[in-house]
């Protein structure tokens, strides 16, 4: 997948191998190879507002401390059946977030309602989603990952001081982070038995551009169905939580032994054949 900043725009382009086959399931859905192939070689063009100047925010005011807080987007499938949640957190220092807002519209979405909780770490804001066009929440991996992107965009143009913070600041920010994570230290893999026809896949992982959709992928190549997760970007980090099965079943050692391979070996290898930045 490559992503690149042209005029203004954030454009996203997925160029993995298609699926071995057709699949849809319950929170994610999934293209048959000659849908895949168009479908992930297309750019997708995210129009997202530039800051004014490099230290405006939303609300046009500015509340900086000596300490940079850790900037966290979560994406969640799972706590609401009827839309997308999203949560964006940066300490105390996040405006409105209209043009926020404004940017997932653009992507084909509405903000059904939206709410700002504070507690010890921060102002968090909450939005629910669904798509305009079938008034439920988000199934597809792209979008999700779209979303995402849209959101960690738009921080780094109104908090440029969140690029340090954040892996994609070395995509698109205007400071990349000072240290690397080692992928060998921050790669883990757990799976549990989560009820009687399903199990819990926890990854954690070093964030980049396009994680979202390539787990899922690897997931759903051999066959293990994705049916709904939980997707978190903290700083730079990701941590995701797939309930899985087989069959409608939880998936046995042997097969939980396979995903967990699978993954810990596309997470650490230090570049893929199919991803360009």
């Amino acid at each position: 997948m490559a992503v690149a900043m042209v005029s203004g725009c954030l454009r996203v382009c997925y160029g993995f191998k298609p699926c071995v086959r057709c699949c849809s399931y319950r929170g994610f859905q999934f293209f048959a190879p000659a849908q895949a192939k168009t479908r992930l070689s297309t750019f997708l063009a995210l129009n997202v507002p530039k800051a004014a100047s490099p230290t405006a925010v939303e609300d046009g005011s500015s509340s900086y401390t000596d300490t940079v807080p850790t900037p966290k987007v979560i994406i969640d499938q799972d706590s609401d059946p009827d839309a997308t949640i999203v949560e964006i957190t940066f300490g105390d220092r996040l405006g409105t977030l209209l043009d926020t807002m404004n940017s997932l519209k653009n992507l084909g979405l509405n903000v059904v309602k939206a709410n700002v909780y504070l507690d010890s770490s921060g102002k968090h804001n909450k939005f629910a989603i669904t798509k305009v066009s079938t008034g439920r929440k988000v199934d597809d991996p792209e979008l999700l990952e779209a979303i995402r992107l849209t959101i960690i965009n738009n921080m780094i143009e109104y908090h440029p001081e969140s690029s340090s913070q954040l892996a994609m600041g070395a995509t698109f920010g205007v400071e990349p982070p000072s240290q690397q994570v080692d992928v060998d230290i921050a790669t883990h893999i757990y799976i549990y038995d989560d009820g009687p026809d399903r199990s819990l896949l926890v990854v954690e992982a070093a964030d980049r551009p396009g994680l979202l959709v390539d787990l899922v992928k690897i997931i759903t190549d051999i066959n293990i169905t994705v049916q709904s997760g939980e997707f978190d970007t903290e700083g730079l980090l990701a941590k995701a939580k797939f309930h899985v099965s087989y069959r409608g079943k939880p998936l046995i050692k042997a097969l939980q032994q396979v995903l967990a391979n699978s993954l810990r070996y596309f997470l650490r290898r230090p570049t893929t054949e199919d991803a360009s930045f």
